[in-house]
């Protein structure tokens, strides 16, 4: 609605994980150097965390991008499985064929291995890639742990990326599952964008929508760093609010009160009033008149 007022040729604040508008701040950059680490020659397990819409899953997606035919992918986005629905996602994802009457795990396991070694003498890596992590039950992650017992003098033959909020990081300090914790090979917690960082991510998704010309005023940037924590996820929903906003108000700049509107309107928080400033000649009257209330009030005690 929006997009032809303010000369753009998409959306810049779609909640969508597309690798196109990933900004790597330098959080984002090691995070997706510490998943290209993990998935070395060695292999094992990555984990990576963060608060919700920090962008964990974007980055995820910028790495997908990177891979090659060389290697095989399986994504697994609703990871609220027991053992025997686990194995199965995986052969899905794999496109390995069995017949669902006869699944057990033994049936599942010895087809998943057959393909990771049909991969490894075809040289293929084989990844699997879990998000929402921290939803996993323990047994499951056993039997991940169990499923990287495959490996050759060198590497894994299957490479795990855990992706998940911060209480998967309590789930793998359990005792039982500490032999998954020790083969986490690469691990890393996402961190929110600083207020330097809001402003160049605001300005980078605008520019790669078409909009080069500032359109967020230094006191809008401002005002979006503090009611969204610098979590880009709540970034995207009070500009694209804020966006709409100036469209219906017809202003071609995003200044703090639109931003403070939108914000009421898609996170549910009162507006925060603008604080008044006095102008300075008035401090020496309050001064003086402070000065009075106090003496008089001594005379009055006194």
């Amino acid at each position: 609605m929006y997009t032809g007022f303010f000369g753009l040729t998409s959306q810049p604040f779609s909640i969508a994980p597309n690798p196109d508008f990933l900004f790597l701040s330098a959080r984002h950059a090691e995070a997706l150097a510490h998943l290209r680490y993990g998935l070395g020659e060695a292999g094992g397990f990555v984990l990576l965390t963060g608060e919700v819409g920090t962008g964990k899953t974007t980055v995820s997606r910028c790495l997908l991008q990177e891979l090659t035919d060389k290697t095989e992918v399986a994504f697994i986005l609703n990871p609220t499985l027991n053992e025997l629905e686990l194995l199965a996602a995986i052969c899905d994802q794999l496109k390995i064929r069995y017949k669902k009457s006869d699944a057990s795990l033994k049936m599942l396991t010895d087809k998943i291995t057959n393909r990771l070694m049909k991969n490894h003498q075809a040289d293929k890596n084989t990844i699997l890639i879990i998000d929402e992590a921290q939803h996993l039950q323990p047994a499951v992650l056993e039997q991940l742990r169990l499923l990287t017992n495959l490996e050759t003098n060198t590497k894994k033959l299957l490479q795990v990326i855990l992706i998940g909020q911060p209480e998967l990081q309590q789930l793998l300090q359990r005792q039982d599952l500490r032999q998954l914790a020790q083969r986490i090979t690469a691990r890393y917690h996402l961190m929110p964008l600083t207020e330097q960082e809001v402003q160049q991510y605001v300005s980078y998704r605008l520019q790669v929508a078409g909009c080069s010309r500032p359109v967020f005023t230094a006191s809008a940037v401002k005002k979006l760093f503090q009611l969204s924590g610098g979590i880009p996820r709540l970034l995207n929903l009070i500009c694209d609010r804020a966006l709409l906003g100036g469209y219906s108000q017809q202003k071609a700049l995003i200044d703090a009160a639109l931003v403070n509107q939108a914000a009421s309107e898609v996170l549910a928080i009162k507006p925060q009033a603008e604080k008044a400033v006095w102008p300075v000649w008035l401090w020496p009257v309050f001064t003086l008149l402070a000065l009075g209330i106090g003496a008089g009030l001594s005379a009055f005690i006194w």
